[in-house]
């Protein structure tokens, strides 16, 4: 089997460089993009029904842009004045970099780790007496919540926004030789759009252990799990999947 089409469940890419674009121009590819999860923000009456007040938390920590967004959309419609000498500790410093959008980044207390909750809270431990809010999504990984109890944190969480299945509708049929996962929300997608979706000869490519998990879960077939030792990237997992299959059909 070879593939010549593929189905990515996310935007697509801004940017020209994108590798899929490269990609699919190196291997003749149509690689399409669909988003199959779509964010809904809580409304300021459901945030105030989880009995979380802003003002007893003197740091905050933020895991995605989208955890950004949020927390200075429901701050500003909850009234809360957010004081000059709040703390911000972000899982990376393109999430650090982002809060200029919203605040004076020379003139805030802003800390940041490499990528993941474990290095971030290598840094919080040098601020353990703060009180931490951790603003978050209904679908929370686990390991971040265990990773804070771990290092005996004082933190909170507080759901500002939901991840929820987007309409697929229009698409008349998921028939491609390889769809790529994400999340484990993009799995639920599929299958609430598609119940009676059939693997068959599709190839199923996931990014992360819980994604290929929910794969599984759905008692399908995952064909390509990414990151890899020598594939660090998705884009760099599929190349060398094709690859495996040019070696096995010459």
């Amino acid at each position: 089997m070879s593939i010549r089409t593929i189905l990515v469940s996310q935007p697509k890419p801004v940017s020209e460089n994108s590798p899929y674009f490269e990609l699919a121009k190196k291997y003749n590819l149509t690689i399409d993009f669909r988003p199959f999860i779509q964010v809904e923000g809580a409304k300021a009456k459901e945030v105030r029904k989880q009995r979380v007040n802003f003002e007893d938390y003197s740091a905050v920590i933020f895991t995605s842009k989208v955890a950004v967004d949020h927390f200075f959309r429901i701050a500003e419609e909850i009234r809360y004045e957010i004081p000059d000498s709040l703390k911000y500790f972000c899982i990376s410093e393109a999430i650090a970099l982002y809060l200029q959008k919203y605040v004076v980044y020379r003139k805030r207390k802003i800390f940041f780790g490499k990528q993941n909750i474990v290095h971030l809270a290598d840094v919080m431990k040098k601020h353990k007496n703060e009180k931490f809010l951790l603003p978050c999504t209904d679908i929370l990984r686990n390991r971040i919540p265990e990773t804070l109890s771990k290092y005996n944190f004082d933190f909170e969480k507080v759901i500002l926004y939901r991840t929820v299945a987007a309409d697929l509708s229009d698409l008349s049929d998921v028939k491609y030789d390889m769809l790529v996962f994400y999340s484990p929300g993009g799995i639920e997608s599929l299958f609430k759009n598609f119940p009676h979706f059939k693997q068959n000869n599709t190839f199923i490519a996931a990014f992360g252990a819980t994604t290929a998990k929910a794969v599984q879960d759905k008692n399908l077939r995952v064909d390509l799990h990414a990151p890899q030792p020598n594939a660090p990237s998705m884009v760099g997992g599929i190349e060398l999947f094709i690859k495996s299959l040019s070696a096995k059909s010459a």
